[in-house]
């Protein structure tokens, strides 16, 4: 039996109930038009995310299972240990999202054709302006060589996408982004969709209604006023 998929439009922004999400594609749940800041806010709100390719509709999706990193978990291989431990890189805050998110989109290792395509660029830079989306940055001598950004509601946190130019540069990164968010007590962080590099760093799989509780709670943590604030980071 086939299964209507519901069109969003900026008239008509109500998204539909998780459960009808579809399984193949994992987690399809709408179609749209609109990708404002403020439908994107909602979704993430819901754990509903958008990804789609150049020329497509904009699809907003819920998979089932759900890919998060506990990050009471999170793995350190030896050789990253020894680049934390000699802090190879410096690491900042908020402090080029423009180019994080530019350099994601062109990531050289990317085998298949970006998804983060000039309306995600404009909607999650708009985003960043509100105070919404965030980066990590890493640096080697003053070059921007890895990086990550997501979207954060209240202690919930939803990676997007990271690169990497330099060896170990987008793990160390997502360890920064762990350390930073275990300092207000939030448990995991928000992969969406699993995958090699992810699991590699500790990335379970676990069932949306998990996820949906979890994300509940991280939602109630408050930060800081100044948490999200560009500085310097430190390895602790």
């Amino acid at each position: 039996m086939t299964r209507a998929i519901p069109w969003l439009t900026s008239n008509s922004s109500n998204f539909p109930a998780l459960s009808t999400a579809l399984k193949e594609p994992n987690g399809l749940l709408a179609f749209g038009d609109d990708l404002s800041p403020q439908l994107i806010i909602q979704a993430y709100q819901r754990g509903i995310f958008p990804w789609f390719s150049d020329g497509d509709p904009v699809m907003w999706w819920s998979p089932d299972p759900r890919g998060i990193i506990n990050i009471a978990d999170i793995k350190i291989n030896k050789t990253l240990k020894k680049v934390l431990k000699r802090n190879t890189y410096t690491v900042t805050l908020n402090n080029n999202f423009e180019h994080v998110i530019e350099l994601c989109a062109d990531a050289p290792f990317r085998e298949e054709e970006t998804w983060i395509v000039n309306p995600m660029l404009s909607a999650y830079k708009k985003l960043h302006q509100q105070g919404f989306a965030h980066s990590i940055e890493v640096w080697k001598n003053d070059q921007l060589v890895g990086g990550l950004y997501g979207v954060a509601i209240n202690g919930y946190f939803s990676g997007e996408s990271m690169f990497y130019k330099q060896s170990n540069a987008s793990k160390v990164a997502l360890v920064y982004l762990s350390q930073l968010l275990k300092s207000i007590d939030v448990a995991f962080i928000d992969c969406q969709m699993n995958n090699s590099f992810l699991a590699s760093m500790g990335c379970i799989e676990v069932s949306r209604e998990y996820f949906i509780a979890q994300q509940s709670i991280a939602k109630t943590i408050i930060p800081p006023g100044n948490f999200w604030q560009p500085r310097a980071l430190n390895f602790i």
